[in-house]
């Protein structure tokens, strides 16, 4: 994921582990993955061949969204919103040709928690691109919540981790009230840990978007999570930006995007 800078430049706050290839990846995904979350409360299915996929921002700029699809996405998470100050410059062009080229989308929003509150940013996002509707094509909204890429002495924002949980919640009942659909999270599990002290309480509304790069599985979860529904297993690759798997085929992703 990406966050933005004043002045239009962009940076990461992870630094990648030793690398691995796509392909080490993907046979070792396959050959362990048995779960699909089709919906947060019913037992996951087999899973066979997991749908590949990757997420963009404006470091992408315009996307050549048939190349993309020749080398296999089959979905996309685009940059929406940040705070409640930028939104992509890219993010029509991203999201809309997607969807023109049969991608499945969807949108999400990177979390400044010490800028405002979780239901301001979260109305923010929806009015912005982070709406979603049961049409087989859109991607639940997601909430990219990580470490503090503009100050890294305040990694969790200057909040504690009550307050924390306190922000996601209000983030996501703002964005199931405009939506109807939970944000899938995004984050990381040492992050999880270390902001929200292992909290539990949102796993069983809220699907699973973990980021583990360069490994051969997704690794230890954040609490409270028993699978996940995507990961992101590398920060470059075949693909436009990340490199992100689905826990399950296209035809259970499609299934996913409709609410079940």
């Amino acid at each position: 994921m990406h966050a933005a800078i004043p002045g239009g430049t962009m940076a990461r706050d992870r630094k990648p582990p030793l690398p691995r290839t796509r392909l080490a990846a993907l046979n070792a995904l396959t050959a362990t993955v048995t779960a699909l979350v089709l919906t947060l409360t019913a037992p996951p299915a087999a899973a066979t061949t997991p749908a590949e996929g990757h997420d963009v921002s404006s470091h992408q700029k315009n996307v050549n969204w048939p190349s993309a699809k020749a080398k296999g996405a089959t979905f996309v998470y685009v940059k929406a919103t940040e705070s409640t100050t930028y939104r992509n410059p890219h993010f029509g062009q991203q999201y809309d040709g997607a969807r023109a080229e049969g991608i499945i989308r969807g949108a999400y929003h990177f979390a400044l928690p010490d800028r405002s509150s979780g239901a301001t940013q979260a109305a923010y996002f929806v009015a912005n691109g982070g709406d979603w509707k049961a049409d087989g094509w859109t991607l639940p909204p997601a909430l990219d919540i990580e470490y503090n890429p503009y100050d890294t002495k305040h990694g969790c924002y200057g909040l504690s981790r009550t307050d924390m949980v306190d922000w996601i919640k209000a983030f996501s009942a703002e964005v199931k009230r405009e939506t109807g659909r939970r944000p899938v999270i995004y984050t990381t599990t040492r992050w999880w840990s270390a902001c929200t002290g292992d909290n539990t309480t949102l796993a069983s509304t809220h699907a699973l978007w973990v980021a583990r790069h360069k490994s051969a599985d997704a690794g230890t979860l954040p609490a409270g999570w028993s699978y996940w529904t995507f990961w992101q297993y590398d920060n470059s690759g075949s693909l436009p930006g990340d490199q992100n798997l689905f826990n399950g085929t296209v035809a259970q992703l499609r299934k996913f995007t409709r609410g079940y």
